[in-house]
């Protein structure tokens, strides 16, 4: 038998071309060693044992013990059968570990159905802490793709595909003095469970360029794959996909740079992400206009990021009546229109493009040389302090860490559908909407605009969606017009963006049996740095940090609860590009050796981890997901009413998350003045408040700084006293 197990041995190295990263890592480990490693296939313990040196020991379910596979296996490594149904089992198997021996545990349990972590038991870091032994973390990847896993249907499948073994450094479970009982065993469990989340996005592969990251997901799932749909309804498979890059990029790059910022300005649509994709390939850089803030901002976009050229679509431009604004950025910049371009496109571009795509990472290598992770992948555009919007320049590797962080948390399968409304230039839209689903192999419907509230529900329903991205004020929208059914197929919601309101949560669950997973994050940080997942969850709060995610809290003066959050990890921008130095990059704050971005949040953070937001520093308000300024709210008053003082703040709204109300001492204030002042400079509706409160002065500081903080209490009790009364009169 010993001469049977050296020729699997031999076999798994040889086959499976095994590489072992980290092996000085369980040197270091010591005698007394647990070693937790995914459970992807029936011959991970095979693979650890021959990764591993020396003889360990396999903590096995008592009934998997008997198989005959693994009685001929027990002459070769050592077996300890564990009755889940027996609680001495794993006090058994303490007292074994603490005569120091190396026990292999799989802490999931099973064999993975999802691709993903799934469940981590709790009494994986119980025994962890009570046998008093360093916690090992492998990775095994790899064999989830062989015949002998439980993913047939979800991945293409390989006789024998490449396995990799990584051992990442030994960690000691250590819970805090006074700690007893079950508070220590479910402290110690969800150590466990960090520790291995942790490690699935530590030995993940954030290294690489966007284009290159496409092409890995194009070889994994198959060209075939279909994997973006429109509302066209002409789904395009990654071949197709790749065809689409490599003829619209060429197109492009004989219009532009190596490395230039080259604007896009269309809606979601299967032609925008062949666009994005084409850049990608060629070296330029996707700069993602935000259509909906009005012209001046789109103005100030080209400016800050020296955009000269932009591509767009006359049929989106006539649909969305955005022809004013064309005119004035070819001022600026030279638009490109995707019709036209369809019209240079020869029968011999297409034969080359078929040609390229079977050699399309050599060919991605010519056309991006020296491409590095750590370049400019994106510009995506926020307000800055004053109204200007700052362009935050964000790497492949930002990108890429943020989806391995969200996947290593959240179970997505090639399975899923989803429906994606968040248009491309929002962070969310982009990022977790489109490229994570790109990258992963699961199939995205776009449809180009999210306030068509009684059209997306009854998508959701046709196109069996179900995953489903979007901010409170649309998700409340949806509900409000869906039938009951139009949301069957949906398994996750996740909401970002602004505030989830409590009753958005609950009439979703209760209309639609769907739990909403409220996330955090900023287009600074990729954007999600926390999220709500369905194994930890807690309503109110939105989430726990994701791995590689390091933060600290500054205390704020007048504020007991929290502090304001400074974030850093490797989704931390590049930096910003600011409209007074064009395409300067500002790098964040860096300090002993990382990136800190200052998100300008008051936050709170309870024994578990959870994140709740109390507030923010910044003078913002996100209605409907979107930053308005409040400064720039104030200009335009200023220059509708110039002799006039005026001061705009915030309060909490249900349906928009925040409202934004303008304070001023004019007599008999009309919105339509403020509208015509906005007009005027062409700045977007979206920034003229809807709340007018008139008061006889403004309240100063004794510095003659206007006093917010009085000026917010008076909005916030007159405005919830007009509501209230309106309220009694309806009733």
């Amino acid at each position: 038998m010993k001469l049977l197990y050296s020729i699997f041995c031999f076999l798994i190295r040889k086959l499976y071309r095994l590489k072992v990263i980290g092996l000085e890592n369980y040197q270091q480990a010591g005698d007394r060693i647990l070693i937790v490693a995914n459970h992807v296939s029936f011959l991970d313990a095979l693979i650890i044992s021959t990764s591993i040196p020396g003889r360990l020991t396999f903590a096995v379910n008592t009934y998997v013990a008997k198989s005959w596979i693994l009685r001929k296996m027990s002459s070769m490594v050592t077996l300890f059968p564990m009755d889940p149904a027996n609680p001495f089992s794993s006090k058994s198997l303490i007292n074994y570990i603490k005569t120091d021996q190396k026990a292999v545990i799989f802490p999931e349990g099973r064999i993975t159905v999802t691709g993903s972590l799934m469940k981590v038991y709790d009494g994986t870091g119980f025994i962890a802490d009570k046998s008093d032994a360093m916690v090992l973390p492998v990775r095994i990847d790899g064999a989830q793709f062989t015949y002998f896993s439980r993913l047939k249907g979800l991945l293409r499948l390989k006789w024998f595909p490449k396995i990799t073994v990584n051992i990442l450094p030994p960690v000691k479970i250590k819970p805090p003095e006074g700690f007893k009982g079950r508070e220590r065993r479910q402290y110690a469990g969800k150590k466990i469970t960090e520790i291995m989340t942790n490690m699935m996005f530590q030995t993940s592969d954030i290294n690489r360029t966007l284009y290159q990251a496409f092409l890995d997901a194009a070889k994994t799932h198959g060209k075939k794959h279909e994997i973006i749909e429109d509302v066209q309804r002409k789904p395009l498979s990654y071949h197709k996909l790749t065809l689409g890059s490599l003829v619209l990029g060429n197109k492009i790059a004989k219009l532009s740079e190596h490395k230039q910022a080259v604007g896009i300005f269309l809606p979601n649509m299967n032609s925008t992400v062949a666009t994005f994709l084409g850049l990608q390939l060629y070296g330029r850089v996707p700069a993602m206009l935000n259509f909906s803030v009005g012209t001046n901002a789109m103005l100030s976009c080209v400016e800050t990021a020296k955009i000269k050229l932009i591509i767009s679509s006359r049929r989106f431009i006539k649909m969305a009546k955005l022809e004013a604004a064309v005119e004035e950025l070819e001022k600026q910049a030279k638009i490109v229109y995707l019709e036209d371009i369809a019209e240079t496109i020869s029968v011999l571009d297409k034969v080359a493009a078929v040609f390229k795509c079977r050699f399309a990472n050599w060919f991605s290598k010519k056309y991006n040389p020296n491409a590095n992770p750590n370049d400019p992948a994106t510009i995506l555009f926020t307000s800055g302090s004053e109204g200007t919007p700052k362009g935050v320049v964000l790497s492949h590797r930002n990108l890429l860490a943020n989806q391995e962080q969200l996947s290593a948390n959240v179970d997505f399968s090639s399975h899923d559908i989803i429906l994606n409304v968040l248009p491309m230039f929002h962070s969310f839209g982009l990022s977790a909407a489109t490229l994570l689903p790109l990258f992963s192999g699961i199939k995205i419907f776009f449809y180009p605009s999210p306030l068509h509230y009684r059209i997306i529900p009854e998508l959701a329903y046709e196109v069996n969606a179900t995953i489903l991205f979007g901010t409170n004020t649309f998700l409340a929208g949806y509900a409000k017009y869906a039938h009951p059914y139009d949301f069957y197929s949906v398994r996750y919601v996740f909401a970002g963006a602004e505030k989830l309101q409590e009753a958005n949560r609950k009439i979703w669950s209760e209309k639609f049996g769907v739990r909403i997973f409220e996330g955090y994050g900023a287009t600074e940080t990729s954007p999600v740095l926390c999220v709500n997942t369905p194994m930890y969850s807690k309503n109110g709060s939105v989430g726990r940090f994701l791995p590689g995610i390091k933060y600290k809290l500054e205390s704020v003066p007048g504020v007991e609860k929290g502090g304001q959050l400074h974030v850093s990890g490797p989704n931390v921008m590049l930096g910003y590009y600011l409209n007074d130095n064009p395409a300067q990059l500002i790098e964040p704050l860096k300090k002993d050796g990382l990136s800190w971005y200052d998100t300008g949040d008051i936050v709170s953070i309870d024994d578990e981890g959870y994140v709740t937001i109390e507030g923010r520093v910044k003078r913002f308000a996100k209605v409907a997901g979107e930053m308005i300024s409040l400064a720039l709210v104030e200009d335009i008053a200023q220059n509708a009413w110039p002799e006039n003082n005026h001061a705009a703040v915030s309060i909490p709204s249900e349906q928009k998350g925040e409202t934004v109300v303008l304070v001023t001492d004019k007599q008999d204030p009309q919105r339509a003045d403020l509208q015509q002042a906005a007009k005027k400079r062409q700045i977007g509706d979206l920034n003229v408040p809807r709340q007018i409160l008139q008061i006889e002065s403004i309240p100063l500081l004794g510095t003659g700084k206007i006093d917010y903080q009085d000026l917010q209490k008076i909005a916030e009790e007159q405005i919830n006293q007009t509501t209230d009364k309106s309220k009694k009169s309806i009733a």
